[in-house]
């Protein structure tokens, strides 16, 4: 692929096509990341995905000892993540090439990673946290705009953008709402350095997920995406099963009352992302009626199960035509 211009992220990773693959709670995995990197691209992981650092770490060393491209880790910064100082530290250790924060300060992480030369990528939905991150330092801002998979931003990207170019002087990576080849020609038209793209990978041989989410990748579309206050506290995209519409999507009275109250909302808070997070794994895994599944409108492009590198070679193909 023809690298878009000097910034591109082709350049401040070293890859053959300025994609990541973004990094999807429960979904991404190590034969995702390594396939990634084979073929061309790079992937980002969840630190979380693992439920102890030792597998973390194995994980990260077999991604390495298969591949030679560069590996991403995203962390989750704010206090709910109670791994967030080991995650970090094992980061550290292993020399990640780079991170990418979530819901939190990136301060931390930048003053940790830059003495040991790792990047340091900023999810922001505003000009004024794109400002702040900046002036903290990190390398590039990963734009979230109102198309992302899973916590998404309020601006679409065709405005929010042009907007952060405008305000900020860092490489602007675009998040939400690709799953074609035209789709990212426009993003990269617009000033952006590279995309991050999640949910059309759901549907790969790779991940390891159960058949029926990956099914529904392929069989739901964008107009199918809705936000969910029920799984981690903040707005959420899934696709609206059955299940989903019977539940609904709103925090019952008594929950919005208690975040509400400063001493109580962190706690709260936390105790729905956990409630949230096994309502996911227990859908992504197993074969259940209660599906709640996560997901982003770029799942409208999916019209089969293919391999990451299939994925991969389509959007590039398209991309040039």
């Amino acid at each position: 692929m023809k690298k878009p211009n000097a910034s591109s992220l082709c350049e401040i990773l070293g890859i053959e096509h300025p994609i990541i693959m973004a990094p999807m709670f429960l979904v991404s995995n190590t034969e995702m990341l390594i396939q990634a990197s084979k073929s061309g691209i790079t992937g980002c992981v969840p630190a979380l995905n693992y439920r102890t650092d030792d597998a973390f770490r194995s994980a990260i060393q077999e991604i390495r000892s298969k591949c030679n491209g560069p590996i991403g880790v995203n962390l989750i910064v704010n206090k709910s993540n109670l791994k967030f100082k080991q995650q970090l530290k094992s980061c550290l250790d292993l020399n990640i090439d780079y991170i990418i924060t979530s819901l939190g300060s990136p301060e931390a992480t930048i003053n940790a990673c830059k003495p040991k030369g790792i990047k340091v990528f900023c999810d922001v939905v505003d000009v004024k946290y794109a400002k702040k991150v900046e002036d903290l330092g990190c390398d590039a801002i990963i734009a979230v705009n109102k198309e992302a998979g899973g916590h998404c931003g309020p601006t679409p990207a065709d405005q929010l953008i042009p907007e952060l170019k405008s305000a900020c002087s860092l490489p602007i990576i675009s998040a939400g709402g690709v799953s074609n080849g035209k789709q990212m020609r426009d993003i990269l038209a617009l000033g952006a350095c590279g995309i991050s793209m999640g949910s059309p990978f759901i549907a790969t041989i790779e991940a390891d997920v159960s058949d029926a989410y990956k099914q529904a990748i392929v069989d739901y579309g964008a107009k199918d995406i809705i936000l969910t206050e029920k799984l981690s506290g903040s707005p959420c995209t899934v696709i609206n099963t059955p299940y989903v519409q019977k539940v609904g999507t709103k925090r019952n009275f008594i929950e919005r009352i208690l975040t509400k109250n400063k001493r109580l909302k962190k706690f709260i808070k936390m105790l729905t992302w956990y409630k949230g997070t096994k309502a996911l794994k227990n859908a992504a895994f197993n074969t259940t009626y209660d599906t709640v599944w996560c997901a982003g409108p770029s799942i409208e492009g999916v019209k089969s199960i293919r391999p990451v590198k299939q994925v991969v070679q389509e959007l590039v193909k398209e991309y040039t035509r």
